[in-house]
């Protein structure tokens, strides 16, 4: 893949152009290929297109035209040498756990991941002969300690969900390039637009695209971003297990990235507001939230945020269950549903949420209260959230 044009623009420019080069048509917005195949002008093309790795016209399940504009984008905003689009951010994470680890590999997490990651890391991967130690991502030396000869990957997620815990990416890496250790970022929360962690010497980076740079909760995507080396080898593996990116997707994937800029520097103010104005309020126990002074981690959230905190807060009503449930039920603007990053605000009750996968004692472990609220900050004006939670928790 040619290195993308304007790419030493500001990003709000270089999401806008940044995939001109990769124009076919004179459309000002590209055309949606919806193609499963594409035509050979003769047998020597088609065998061209059949031996070339994730060759945009060949089959889609292998590349499509739009895949390559997606990959193209994100893997210069993540400062990678290459991309790759799969249907959802697991599918994006698990095909480079299948294409990177074999049996008898180890493998070193945190305790606090998105749901299906740790299902992932502790149910299906020692199914297949991979191990994982799951540590505390606050502690650097836990990781290190949980280290094997045969350790193939760290993986890490930060800010984590839904605790908004931090890891420290430079540390991470500091561990891992010495003994030849591989290093995985999930970097949603963030976006690239707050974090780069190959900046901080991180190999691969995820994302569920669905939500910061989709932007609108209407589909759902995956994106892994890395080295050509490392992304090839995840292809090869990716086209087997068949998560592949449906052009519409893939368009409107394209058509968010052009606003992500503005998006998450919105949601990056809004819910620094929104944080402040919770803190203070007498009903509730506790803000978690990167930007705040409070934070436990808020010098490594400015050293390694570079851009801002993000848009996801979770806060702790004073009182229990029924009462972090109360407030949910009263408020108006931000809807009810599981996800973040969109344009409208979320709310979600998170003990709720991991009850089906997570017992009490294992949400304790996991920092998930009874009483805790993930807040994912939209678009809206600040003083209507602010004033909408004020009478919420009144």
């Amino acid at each position: 893949m040619a290195k993308p044009v304007f790419a030493e623009t500001h990003a709000e420019t270089f999401l806008l152009h940044g995939d001109e080069f990769l124009h076919t048509d004179a459309s000002v917005t590209p055309p949606i290929p919806y193609a499963a195949t594409f035509l050979a002008a003769d047998a020597e093309s088609f065998a061209g297109m059949a031996n070339t790795e994730r060759h945009p016209q060949y089959y889609t399940r292998y590349g499509n035209p739009l895949h390559e504009r997606v990959a193209a984008l994100i893997a210069e905003l993540e400062h990678a040498e290459s991309g790759l689009c799969f249907s959802s951010g697991m599918g994006g994470i698990a095909a480079s756990f299948l294409a990177l680890l074999k049996a008898g590999d180890h493998v070193v997490a945190q305790k606090n991941h998105y749901m299906a990651t740790s299902k992932l890391l502790t149910e299906l991967l020692p199914r297949y002969g991979v191990e994982t130690t799951l540590v505390d991502q606050s502690d650097a030396g836990a990781f290190e300690a949980a280290l094997r000869p045969n350790t193939r990957l760290i993986h890490v997620e930060t800010p984590a969900n839904p605790t908004l815990a931090l890891t420290d990416l430079a540390a991470i890496a500091g561990l891992a390039q010495p003994r030849g250790i591989l290093t995985s970022c999930d970097n949603t929360f963030a976006s690239p637009i707050n974090q780069t962690p190959r900046d901080f010497g991180i190999d691969l980076v995820m994302h569920s695209a669905t939500k910061y740079m989709g932007g609108h909760h209407d589909i759902t995507a995956g994106v892994v971003v890395g080295s050509k080396l490392l992304v090839d080898q995840i292809w090869h593996t990716a086209i087997t297990l068949g998560a592949t990116l449906s052009p519409m997707d893939a368009w409107l994937l394209l058509r968010g990235l052009r606003t992500l800029v503005m998006r998450v520097q919105r949601q990056n103010a809004s819910a620094l507001r929104l944080a402040q104005f919770l803190e203070s309020h007498p009903a509730i126990g506790q803000v978690r939230y990167p930007g705040l002074a409070s934070h436990p981690q808020h010098a490594l959230a400015k050293r390694q945020m570079h851009g801002g905190f993000g848009g996801l807060l979770a806060i702790c009503v004073k009182g229990g269950y029924a009462d972090a449930a109360r407030v949910i039920e009263r408020l108006k603007v931000p809807a009810h549903a599981v996800s973040l990053g969109g344009v409208e605000s979320l709310v979600v009750h998170a003990a709720a949420m991991w009850a089906g996968t997570m017992n009490d004692e294992q949400m304790r472990a996991a920092a998930i209260e009874p009483n805790m609220i993930r807040v994912s900050v939209g678009i809206e004006h600040v003083d209507d959230l602010i004033a909408d939670f004020a009478q919420a928790l009144d």
